[in-house]
């Protein structure tokens, strides 16, 4: 899954990294990013087809569901293109979520041992996302997940779903909207550009939110 991430590229970075002209204005850098919050996303508006980052609440909800309709903050592949709660936003309001990391617990002998996940190379990534409006008209979003892959497999059974760079253009293209077209058009990263690390477990607590979070520690010596 993808429940924390990390977002600390300026936005001149982002924008190299995308390769594509994108509308926006300076990010303040975020470590420990937690969902029920504003978070980042890349869109391609249908009407002008410029592309733009701007803020979504992290707890998607269509605007034709109840106040106790759920707020995932994830959408697998597997469902994303057919279930009711996120097919019309798959077909028609697809986003990209810039990230530099994201952190998953591994459960070592009875306790949960936080890990931050990474590109090798330090460059931003690029989570797919699907958006909508909120019935309080609140625009929200959810990031998609798929079967973990690599060294991400070591430390959770999921990951977010992280575009390479060829296939971000067409995630964000409103014309694209068939599931087969869209799955020959679009690719993840290769596993082999991820490594891991072991982090403090002060990133438990989403009130912090600092550099050193994404920091390596040693292993206690056993």
């Amino acid at each position: 899954m993808c429940g924390r991430f990390s977002l600390y590229s300026d936005f001149p970075s982002l924008v190299a990294s995308l390769k594509l002209p994108l509308a926006g204005g300076d990010l303040t850098p975020r470590y420990n990013v937690a969902p029920g919050t504003w978070i980042r996303a890349v869109r391609r508006s249908a009407e002008s087809c410029q592309l733009s980052i701007d803020d979504r609440w992290w707890g998607y909800r269509p605007h034709w569901a109840d106040d106790k309709a759920p707020q995932p903050i994830n959408a697998t592949v597997g469902k994303v293109a057919t279930s009711p709660y996120f097919r019309e936003a798959f077909a028609h309001h697809r986003c990209l979520v810039p990230a530099d990391g994201w952190y998953e617990w591994l459960t070592v002998e009875g306790c949960k041992q936080p890990h931050y996940l990474t590109r090798r190379d330090g460059e931003p990534l690029w989570f797919a996302g699907i958006w909508t409006e909120r019935p309080d008209g609140k625009p929200s979003c959810a990031i998609l997940t798929e079967p973990a892959r690599g060294v991400a497999k070591a430390i959770h059974p999921r990951m977010p779903l992280i575009l390479d760079q060829q296939s971000l253009e067409p995630w964000l293209d409103p014309e694209l909207t068939d599931r087969e077209t869209i799955r020959r058009q679009v690719h993840h990263l290769a596993h082999g550009q991820l490594t891991h690390w072991s982090v403090s477990s002060r990133v438990n607590r989403p009130v912090k939110d600092d550099q050193s979070l994404i920091g390596p520690i040693t292993p206690a010596a056993p």
